[in-house]
């Protein structure tokens, strides 16, 4: 019976947060409705033959809210050193405002959004870190909770443009030392060092490298075309949850 049913028969369905997790992960991957998860569940739960409660409408939306997702695993190891590309997305946030802009057809004052950051190690394939901030946090902001997930040394660290700068490359270096390949682009409007004669840096290098072959060289070269694959993950990433968060 399910929680309607439930209290006319005196007595209140109690359902785990696993029960809970379960429900609402197929109601993302599946992009169900509440009332239609329901109706899921119960399907499942007869052709297993099982004759068991099944949350309803009013316990799945109660629920969801406050509800502790359990982690897979707090802290990423891997048996070798990581090689390392992060990318940011922006997810829209379907709150108040745009209800009230869809039903009365005003106009919200400012549209909610929040970034996902995601960390792909490129010679496993998995996601070794990964953190949702609010829309005006910068990706060089959020990279020292990024890579305090990580619990092994990273030997190649590949990022677009935002993450150019002394800052990201003195972090990298106090985090994992001299040995880590930074490979980030340099913006057009780049310029060397006054030490790039005599002491070039990483970046000066690159610098020159762009302007002597041209960038296009330098991305194949330098391997930077790989970071596409962190774009199919979050490409993967929104097929699944859909541009929005709930």
């Amino acid at each position: 019976m399910d929680g309607a049913e439930a209290d006319i028969a005196g007595w209140s369905a109690e359902y785990s947060d696993l029960a809970i997790t379960l429900c609402l992960t197929l109601r993302v991957v599946y992009g169900l409705a509440l009332r239609q998860t329901q109706g899921l569940m119960r399907s499942v739960a007869a052709l297993m033959g099982f004759d068991i409660a099944v949350p309803d409408v009013s316990t799945l939306s109660r629920r969801s809210k406050g509800l502790a997702l359990p982690s897979t695993k707090s802290r990423a190891t891997t048996s070798g050193p990581v090689h390392l590309v992060v990318d940011s997305t922006g997810l829209k946030v379907f709150g108040s405002g745009e209800w009230l802009e869809n039903k009365h057809k005003t106009k919200a004052k400012r549209k909610r959004w929040r970034k996902l950051h995601l960390g792909l190690n490129l010679v496993s394939g998995e996601i070794v870190c990964s953190d949702l901030t609010v829309d005006d946090v910068g990706d060089p902001t959020a990279l020292p909770g990024l890579l305090a997930q990580i619990g092994g040394p990273v030997e190649k660290f590949i990022a677009d443009g935002a993450y150019d700068g002394t800052p990201t490359r003195d972090l990298l270096t106090t985090r994992f030392g001299e040995i880590v390949e930074v490979i980030i682009p340099p913006p057009e409007t780049a310029v060397a060092s006054p030490q790039a004669v005599l002491v070039p840096s990483v970046r000066d290098r690159h610098i020159a490298e762009i302007q002597t072959k041209g960038r296009m060289a330098w991305r194949k070269s330098t391997g930077y075309n790989k970071r596409s694959r962190t774009e199919t993950q979050m490409g993967r990433w929104k097929a699944v949850i859909g541009p929005k968060l709930k």
